[in-house]
């Protein structure tokens, strides 16, 4: 026998490389569908082709802190002390660059657990002008952000979830003290920000569900490239063909925006009720986020992109 004590001695758990993968999967279907318990999802992974069994799923869904929603008491209160602005783009015509900007925060399961990633995109030119990536939910990597943006151009109106990072008094005051509007998306209309949801579902799906980053520095780097591509050289529909750098640099124009749908720049009357995606939408909470305020480390209210 070995001469070890006992103490010495201990099992080091096997991280399956696959694992990220799958949860990011299963955090895309659960988006899609929040209602799908474990047997569902893995009937609906298994559907897709993926070998994976009940149990590997059920793991990956209490790792993650993801459940099956159903009515429950209310417990993701957003901070009473901070204001809520009213949303300012309903029926707004948006014809030019730096005319309305958004922002939203997303999370990426890794090897080492959750990371998360907030950007700004110019709704005009679907350009994405700044973002960060950090491994706590505290308001300091949105400031940061902000403040790069602001080095780029300012927006006249600015647009936000109502989560504590926007709502805190730093952001607010930043925003303000630069001359820009602040709007909310109304509380649960996650459609309200659809341009940024967009491309959170694009840069998932056409990069993150397809890689396993060893190193938050890899994923950092990959980010890093395909938003290079995203504005650069991945040309949108919705764009005529264009680039949302050729836009948002005045090499092209873009038809002109109002809340998911084009409208030709001739066109003076806008009908208010026109809201193609502001139907049916819902707030997603899950069960890791949280009350914070401006230092806390997790959401009150969160939009999933």
């Amino acid at each position: 026998m070995i001469d070890l004590p006992r103490s010495a001695v201990y099992y080091k758990k096997r991280i399956n490389e696959s694992d990220p993968i799958f949860a990011n999967l299963i955090l895309e279907i659960w988006l899609e569908m929040p209602a799908n318990g474990y047997r569902k999802m893995t009937e609906e992974l298994q559907r897709q082709g993926y070998d994976i069994n009940h149990k590997r799923v059920l793991r990956l869904m209490r790792e993650s802190k993801i459940q099956a929603m159903y009515p429950r008491p209310n417990t993701s209160l957003r901070n009473e002390n901070h204001a809520i602005y009213p949303y300012l783009l309903s029926g707004l015509v948006i014809s030019r660059i730096n005319q309305v900007w958004a922002t939203d925060i997303t999370y990426i399961k890794t090897k080492n657990g959750w990371m998360y990633l907030v950007a700004i995109i110019d709704l005009y030119s679907r350009y994405i002008i700044a973002w960060r990536l950090s491994n706590t939910m505290d308001a300091s990597f949105c400031l940061d952000m902000l403040e790069e943006a602001l080095t780029f151009g300012k927006p006249e109106i600015l647009n936000t979830d109502q989560g504590s990072q926007y709502t805190c008094d730093a952001w607010i005051k930043m925003v303000q003290d630069n001359g820009i509007r602040v709007s909310m998306d109304g509380k649960g209309r996650w459609a309200d920000n659809i341009i940024i949801e967009r491309f959170w579902r694009t840069l998932k799906h056409e990069n993150i569900l397809l890689h396993i980053f060893d190193t938050v520095t890899d994923l950092k780097q990959s980010i890093d490239m395909f938003i290079y591509k995203y504005n650069n050289r991945r040309l949108h529909q919705n764009l005529d063909y264009k680039t949302p750098a050729e836009i948002y640099k005045g090499i092209h124009r873009a038809p002109s925006l109002v809340l998911g749908k084009k409208k030709e720049e001739k066109q003076e009357v806008v009908d208010s009720s026109l809201g193609l995606f502001a139907s049916g939408g819902g707030l997603l909470s899950s069960p890791f986020l949280g009350e914070m305020t401006c230092q806390s480390s997790i959401f009150d209210s969160i939009q999933l992109g």
